[in-house]
């Protein structure tokens, strides 16, 4: 039995062997506790790092603030220094000055510049006296009459086809649309029939409203849109309307009619082998003569005179020049096309 306890007992470890065991748990605390300090100063690196970070980051932040601060300061004092020196220039209590001027010098040009402004008034005011709204004062630079035809082409060419009434339907509504102030119930109604062959003369005070003479559109016949609401066009003869330009006071000179004649510019003369005139004596009646201006002549109808081209080489393009005769008309200015005469083309294409 005792044999057997002993052999149950713990082994006996000599003592030097139990020595070492217990420096090795000393080393393997030592070990721990190292490792311990080493995580910690890593911990330790790794926030510093982050903390100046955060720390250089407000800095800046600061620093944006105080500039833009600074900035808004700056701008402000800026604009408080102009609008001070602007006060300044304006008043300067200390010199007793404005506009950088002493008081006597602003006295002088007050009275300068008002009596300058008193003689361009009294000026003004005498000549508005001299000019009156309802007649020219001054007509001695005024030119002989212009002339305008109707209907409207671009360029003043008159390009169309006869079998082709898209071509030249335009031109049909240009003229009924231009010939609606001269229908005959309209003229009968506003205007005065006038005795032809002599002038229209009204006396009376010049701000008084004067009388017209009628001008039925039936004056013009075959070219009135009456008889033949083409106008001609689609025959391949077509109307083309001229009128005189307005001018106040005006009269034929010698109390003879101002008309009209049509003929190639260049080319072949026989181009154009036949042309109506309406009315018939292809000129502007005296009776629509003198005009007193638009501000008393309110209902004046300008005269026309048509030209019916019923004869025209067709399928090429021919000059046409119509020319105002009569005296003191001039119909030769070569830098001004209009006036005294007018220049178009016909190409009427079949």
């Amino acid at each position: 039995m005792r044999r057997q306890l002993r052999s149950r007992r713990a082994p006996a470890f000599p003592y030097g062997y139990r020595y070492r065991l217990d420096d090795q748990d000393e080393v393997n605390q030592n070990y721990l506790a190292d490792e311990e300090e080493e995580a910690e100063e890593e911990a330790r690196v790794m926030v510093v790092p982050n903390l100046k970070e955060e720390e250089e980051e407000e800095e800046e932040k600061e620093k944006e603030e105080k500039e833009e601060e600074s900035q808004g300061q700056e701008t402000s004092n800026a604009w408080w220094q102009k609008l001070h020196i602007v006060n300044e220039y304006l008043w300067d209590p200390e010199k007793r000055m404005s506009l950088a001027r002493t008081g006597l010098i602003l006295v002088i040009y007050f009275f300068f510049y008002a009596s300058l402004a008193a003689v361009i008034t009294l000026c003004m005011y005498t000549l508005f006296l001299t000019i009156t709204p309802y007649m020219p004062t001054f007509t001695e630079r005024v030119k002989p009459p212009g002339v305008m035809i109707r209907p409207f082409a671009h360029s003043l060419n008159f390009n169309f086809n006869v079998s082709e009434p898209d071509t030249w339907q335009h031109y049909v509504i240009s003229l009924n649309g231009f010939l609606q102030g001269y229908n005959d119930s309209l003229q009968e109604e506003m205007n005065v029939d006038c005795p032809p062959g002599q002038y229209f003369i009204q006396d009376g005070d010049e701000d008084e409203d004067k009388k017209a003479c009628q001008f039925k559109r039936s004056f013009l016949k075959n070219c009135s849109g009456l008889e033949d609401p083409t106008f001609g066009y689609s025959t391949g003869q077509p109307c083309i309307l001229l009128k005189m330009n307005r001018i106040v006071g005006f009269r034929p000179e010698l109390g003879d009619p101002v008309k009209v004649s049509c003929k190639v510019q260049r080319g072949d003369e026989n181009d154009i082998r036949s042309i109506n005139y309406y009315p018939e004596s292809a000129s502007f009646d005296l009776r629509y003569y003198p005009y007193y201006g638009k501000l008393t002549h309110v209902n004046y109808t300008s005269p026309l005179v048509a030209m019916h081209f019923t004869d025209v080489v067709k399928n090429q393009a021919v000059p046409v020049q119509c020319q105002l005769k009569g005296k003191g008309i001039i119909n030769d200015v070569i830098n001004d096309r209009f006036v005294g005469r007018v220049i178009f083309t016909l190409n009427i294409e079949t």
